[in-house]
């Protein structure tokens, strides 16, 4: 089920100034984001990925780490965002050995008044770019994207899923 959009924006007073969303009064809901984006690498680079033998350690074992630690650090990232107690940070890799192309995805769940979108989106992000560090000794092609939101459940606006194209 995809929820109506809403175009207003919350993040400005009637002047037109910037403000962090007041949730004092918002109902704490479950609330979960999913979301996911790719890193594609040379053959070199993505077999030693695979095969745990990149020269730096375990790639995936630390970008999992990074990830969920940065899931825990979005209000210290992005502005107006507010500071939150998440229950579950989750990130996970899969392998596309026909593109070279490792695909991150990052679950992120609360109990609270705002959702964790940021917070998935943040844990992709940095787990890509911590693969791109751990990597880059080998090579510096490589490509960071499709970083997108793929479902969030809970809050007033309800459940979000993208559609499958």
């Amino acid at each position: 089920m995809v929820s109506k959009i809403d175009t207003s924006f919350t993040h400005f007073d009637e002047s037109g100034n910037a403000i962090m969303v007041d949730v004092g009064k918002k109902i704490e809901t479950e609330r979960v984001a999913d979301a996911s984006g790719s890193i594609s690498m040379s053959s070199a680079a993505y077999e030693l990925v695979k095969k745990g033998t990149m020269a730096k350690g375990d790639v995936l074992g630390i970008a999992r780490i990074a990830g969920v630690m940065a899931a825990k650090k979005v209000d210290e990232l992005i502005p107006l965002t507010h500071p939150l107690m998440i229950n579950k940070a989750n990130v996970d890799f899969a392998f596309r050995d026909d593109e070279l192309t490792i695909d991150i995805f990052a679950t992120v769940g609360i109990c609270g008044k705002t959702g964790v979108e940021m917070e998935a989106l943040t844990a992709v992000s940095i787990a890509a770019l911590t693969i791109y560090d751990m990597c880059k000794a080998i090579d510096k092609s490589m490509v960071i994207s499709n970083i997108r939101l793929l479902k969030k459940t809970g809050g007033k606006s309800g459940t979000y899923t993208r559609e499958q194209k």
